[in-house]
Order: C-alpha cells, then sequence, then structure tokens
C-alpha cells in the first residue's frame, strides 16, 4: 500500500513548532509509515536543524510529486515568507501569526487538492494569529474557516483512550450553559460517526458527568436529570452504543480499561486533564469533519525554550503516526 502523504505546516516560526518538526523526521519510522511533507520556511526549517544540532539534509519541493520521502532528508515546500533576522525567537510577533497562517493555508489547499492525505500539525501562537490581524483563535477554527466546515469535532487519543469535547475555547460558565439535550445527542451522533470513519466500528461510546457523581439523581446539579440521561436515552433509541452519564472521576479509568472506545468529555478540561496526565508527551488531537484528516499535538508553543533544542518531539512523531494510520479509512470514501 503506498504510504500516505502527511502535510506538515511548521507551525509558528518564533516557537518550537520547527525544532519539533526537524526532530521528528529524524526518525525512520515515520518514513516507513507516510510520506511527510513539511510546509514552511527553508531558512527557519535550517535554524532549528542548527538549534538541534541536527545535520539533516533539506530538498526544497514545488510540488508534493517532486518529494523523495526518504529518511535523512527533509522534503519541504519553501513559501519564503519569513525574515530570521527580524524574527524573535520566544516572542509573541505578528510575523510568526502570519507565517504560521500562511503556513496551514498552504498545506489546506494541498489536502483539498487531494494532493495531501491528512494534515499533522505543530503548535501555533493565538497571541500571534491576534497580532498580525488575522480573526482565528486556533487552529480548528482556522480550518474550519478554510474549508467551510461547521463545528469540527476535536478527538484526544492517547494509548486506547478516546476523548471527544463537546464544548472547546468557552468559559467553563458558558461551557455548563452548553450542556443541553439537543446539543449531546448531536454530539453522540456525530461523534458515533466520526469513529465509524476512523475505522473504529466496535464498542461503547460513554457520556461523563457534569457534577460531583452525577449530581446524585438531582441533590446538586440537575443536569444529568434534566439533559445527559435524555440525550444518551434518544440515542440508543435511535440505534447509537453508548451509556451514560457515568461520573467523571471513573470514566476515564473505564476507557483507558477497554469498557469504552470513547469518551464524550463535556468541557476542555474535564478531557484535557484526564489525557495529558496519562501521558503529556504521546496525547494528540485528530479534528473530524474536515474534508480532510488533520491529526496535532497537544501542547503550546513553549515559547520560554523555544531555541534552545530542548522541546520533545514525541507528540509530534504520534500526531504523524495517527494521521498515517487514520487516514487511509478516513478518506475511504
Amino acid at each position: 500500500m503506498k504510504r500516505p502523504l502527511i502535510a506538515i505546516p511548521l507551525g509558528d516560526p518564533a516557537g518550537i513548532g520547527p525544532e519539533i518538526v526537524v526532530k521528528a523526521l529524524a526518525s525512520r519510522e515515520l518514513y516507513e509509515l507516510s510520506r511527510p511533507l513539511v510546509v514552511g520556511d527553508g531558512r527557519v526549517a535550517r535554524q532549528a536543524l542548527g538549534f538541534c544540532g541536527l545535520d539533516t539534509d533539506i530538498r526544497f519541493a514545488d510540488d508534493p510529486g517532486d518529494g523523495l520521502y526518504n529518511p535523512g532528508t527533509i522534503d519541504l515546500i519553501d513559501l519564503a515568507n519569513v525574515d530570521t533576522k527580524s524574527l524573535q525567537i520566544g516572542k509573541v510577533q505578528a510575523m510568526g501569526g502570519r507565517a504560521a497562517f500562511d503556513f496551514i493555508e498552504r498545506s489546506v489547499r494541498l489536502a483539498l487538492e487531494r494532493k495531501a492525505d491528512a494534515i499533522a500539525t505543530p503548535p501555533i501562537s493565538k497571541e500571534s494569529l491576534k497580532a498580525a490581524g488575522i480573526n482565528y483563535i486556533g487552529h480548528t477554527e482556522i480550518l474550519a474557516g478554510l474549508t467551510g466546515t461547521h463545528d469540527p469535532l476535536t478527538l484526544f487519543e492517547v494509548r486506547n483512550l478516546r476523548v471527544f469535547f463537546l464544548t472547546r475555547h468557552v468559559s467553563l460558565r458558558r461551557a455548563c450553559d452548553l450542556v443541553t439535550k439537543e446539543r449531546l445527542l448531536d454530539y453522540i451522533k456525530r461523534c458515533g460517526e466520526a469513529l465509524r470513519r476512523l475505522g473504529i466500528n466496535e464498542g461503547t461510546m460513554a457520556v461523563a458527568g457534569l457534577n460531583p457523581h452525577c449530581g446524585e439523581h438531582g441533590l446538586f446539579g440537575d443536569e444529568e436529570v434534566k439533559h445527559i440521561a435524555p440525550a444518551v436515552e434518544e440515542a440508543r433509541r435511535q440505534g447509537y452504543d453508548v451509556e451514560g452519564p457515568v461520573s467523571a472521576d471513573s470514566v476515564f479509568h473505564l476507557a483507558l480499561s477497554g469498557r469504552f472506545n470513547s469518551v464524550l468529555s463535556l468541557y476542555h478540561d474535564q478531557g484535557h486533564i484526564a489525557t495529558k496526565t496519562l501521558d503529556f508527551d504521546r496525547t494528540i488531537s485528530l479534528t473530524v469533519g474536515l474534508p480532510f484528516l488533520r491529526t496535532s499535538v497537544d501542547h503550546g508553543t513553549a515559547f520560554d525554550i523555544a531555541g534552545t533544542g530542548k522541546a520533545r518531539e514525541v507528540s509530534m512523531v504520534e500526531a504523524v503516526k495517527a494521521a498515517a494510520k487514520y487516514a487511509p479509512f478516513y478518506n475511504r470514501d
């Protein structure tokens, strides 16, 4: 089977993104599983190699078909859009935000043109995007905007634990307000379809509870009684294999143990804490519902260590591996 071609935008050039990308592509395993193609700035990539003490060759390509995709050489589409002499490593700046957006935009174009099978992204800075006047708050929103996709799903994966998110970048108070029967039913159905699109056809999804001990039948919070349980019951009537609410203090352990194939977390930190505590470095994010599959590291730009070569590339490696693993299922239709 032909190895999937994975487009890898270089991330914010002032953060650790370029360093973890070049470190990840020193892994022979990634080339056995995929054809990784970096989309970025050649000078930034060379600078990152220097920070990391690597002597990997860079081979410039105008089109994915020009790449060799062999270990020891990084194939790169060079946008040449960063002035490395003016770039301030480890700082929020408009240049970094604009460059990161341009890298993503070109990668999306390759995926939409079916020249790339998936995209695997390093971190970008929301503050740098804002400084550049780019009106998106993060990767998922950029990808949704560039593809005209409404509300794509976020799925975290680490080991055999998979976690979806009912809400993402909203306040905790707002997240509680968004726990409604209608929204939950919609997400249960879409998450079930997302799993099938990734080739996961067996197992039961769990819906986490919102309140301590699922509210103890309304003693301290009634969202479980009014919204979560009715949504689960309706989804089951419609043929979806789902259970819940399951108390959030045990549901992630049960899923990790194999009881559930996934968990629908109700707010950002509920699922992030569970996955990142289990294995921070190997937790990766998948965006499902776009016209192509996108995977990503689960951490930020780490401006405080950018330029030192200290950043660990484990999550970037796992993101590329997940893209290669799931892309054939995701694209089969």
